[in-house]
This record gives structure tokens, sequence and C-alpha cells, in this order.
């Protein structure tokens, strides 16, 4: 099953409560209906799922950061049945203490996929407050691919959740200053030492993971870029040489004699920088020209009349 391709769990509904209720109102809830549906108490044929779900709300609105995640991603909840995507870049913005819960195992695909330790904006391995140090944060940059090769500077607005005297979790908002270094792959995570959560000796640190945004030409994997290259019928049957634009800069790419659509060319070294540097690798696509003259349809005639050339002849048949 696809991790963004899952049952929308309303937590809220689950336990009885607004939308806005206060830590002691969830608090209550979850009693309630931990009692009413616990397996030793009802014998109920959906009781032990209804167990499990009021549970599993409780895990996650009983804890502020998991809370603001939650309310982030299901501002608009999906009307009906059906599989539930998450808004693109839902967790965009948000700097969250890292810890999942722990002994809660049972809970449904969407906990495990937003919320279990490594996964979502609560994910990771998180840092006691015994020790006196904050818990480490994490959040999420932006970047073109073009700034992968040259690196870049961001000053990102992050929000961090803050529980009320009411019990209510409200966002604070804050800004952080990151340098985004020459050579990064999506995926991989920026240290901000200091960053993160206050403790009472030293504040943990904030890691931003790297994120490209999308781009109308190249497609990342890795290292490596791919991206469809569009010539014109005669490169494609003649061969030669094409200038193709990169986000490195321009480069000579040599298009063999008689190349067809989809065979795929390797610049190597060209892709994101790195030790080694990545590939990019050009699709070749091949592109008529448009019929709009008497001239261009005189010389496609000719060129039916003279070249012996059957597209279809691999299909067989007469």
């Amino acid at each position: 099953m696809d991790v963004w391709q899952m049952e929308f769990k309303d937590y809220y509904k689950v336990l009885g409560v607004a939308r806005d209720a206060t830590a002691d109102e969830i608090k209550k809830a979850f009693r309630k209906g931990a009692r009413k549906y616990h397996p030793d108490i009802n014998a109920g044929a959906d009781a032990e799922a209804m167990f499990k779900d009021v549970n599993e709300a409780y895990e996650v609105l009983k804890d502020p950061e998991r809370r603001a995640a939650y309310d982030q991603l299901g501002k608009e909840p999906p009307q009906g049945q059906g599989r539930y995507q998450p808004p693109p870049d839902w967790d965009n913005g948000f700097a969250f203490s890292e810890g999942g819960p722990q002994g809660d195992e049972g809970f449904s695909d969407f906990f495990e996929t937003l919320f279990r330790r490594g996964s979502g904006p609560t994910g990771g391995m998180g840092m006691g407050m015994g020790s006196g140090r904050g818990a480490d944060s994490h959040g999420r940059v932006e970047i073109s691919i073009e700034d992968a090769y040259s690196g870049a500077d961001r000053t990102l607005s992050l929000r961090s959740p803050v529980v009320g005297p009411n019990g209510t979790v409200t966002m604070q908002d804050r800004k952080v200053s990151v340098h985004v270094p020459k050579g990064v792959s999506a995926g991989q995570h920026i240290r901000l030492a200091g960053q993160g959560a206050p403790g009472a000796k030293a504040a943990g640190d904030l890691f931003l993971e790297v994120a490209f945004a999308p781009h109308p030409i190249y497609r990342p994997e890795g290292k490596d870029l791919y991206l469809d290259l569009p010539i014109a019928p005669w490169e494609a049957a003649l061969g030669g040489h094409v200038v193709m634009p990169t986000p490195g800069g321009k480069v000579d790419l040599r298009i063999p004699e008689n190349a067809r659509s989809g065979q795929k060319m390797r610049l190597k070294g060209k892709g994101l920088p790195g030790t080694p540097a990545g590939n990019i690798y050009a699709t070749l696509k091949i592109v008529n020209p448009k019929v709009e003259t008497e001239e261009a349809r005189a010389f496609f005639e000719k060129m039916a009349k003279d070249l012996a050339f059957d597209p279809r002849a691999g299909l067989g048949g007469k």
C-alpha cells in the first residue's frame, strides 16, 4: 500500500470532543471511552476495535506536538469513504520535537505512517529531558535543483506548538537562518546546533530535511537527474551535436546517427555535485515540426515519396 494512500482517522470524532477541546476534556473523554469499550467490560463484537481507536486517538491528541501536526493535516477531513491522501508538503514550516510513542502496537496505518518514529513530523530518536538538554527537533527546507549546484541561504519561518494555560495548543512562529551547502541531495539532513527545543541546560538541535521543489524539466533520483530531450527528425536521422542546457551550464551532446525515441544518453558527472558527482540521463524524444506552409508540406511529401520507410513494418501482416 502507498503510505500516502490510507484511511483518514478523525481522532476528535473517536473521542467525541470538539477540535478546540482542552487537555482535561480530552483526558476525560479518553477515560470514558476506555471504560466503555474495554474488552474486560464490553463483550461486543466491535468493542476491541473501538478500544484500540480510543487509545490511538488519545495517543495523538494528548501530545501537543502530535496534536498540532494532526490539526494541520486534518483541517479539511475528507467526506465519505475512500482512501485519504494528505495535502502536498503538509508538514512544511513545522519544527517538532522528536520521539515517538512507545508500546502502542496494533495502531492503524494512518498512525504508523505519520507518527511512528522515523516517519512523519514527530518521528525520530528523541532526547530525554533528564540530561537537561532539550529535545532535538526537525523541519524541512525546500530548494531548487539549481540551488544544489551552487548552495543557497534561506530564512525559514517555523512553527512550534505551545501549550496554553487552559491546555489548548497554539503555534509559535520563529525565524531560522540556514545555509544549504552545494551538493546536497533530497532527503539529506542539515543540522543546526542549539536550534531545537529548549532545555534546562542546553537546547537541542534542529535537523532540516532537504526537499527539491518540483522542476519543469528535471527529475532527481539521488545524485542523478533525468529529463526528456526533444530533438528534430533530421537530428535523429543524421546525428550530430546539440547544445543542451543543464543546471551546471551548457554542454555539447553528441547525437548518434539513426537515433530513436526513447534512447537514453548519459552525461557523466553532470548531475548533482558530489564525490562522485551524479550523472544526467537524457531520454531522446523526436519532435516533428508543424506543417504550416506549402513549402513544409512539399518537403514532407517529397520525403514520403522518396524514402522507402515503413514505421510499422515490425508489426507484421500486410
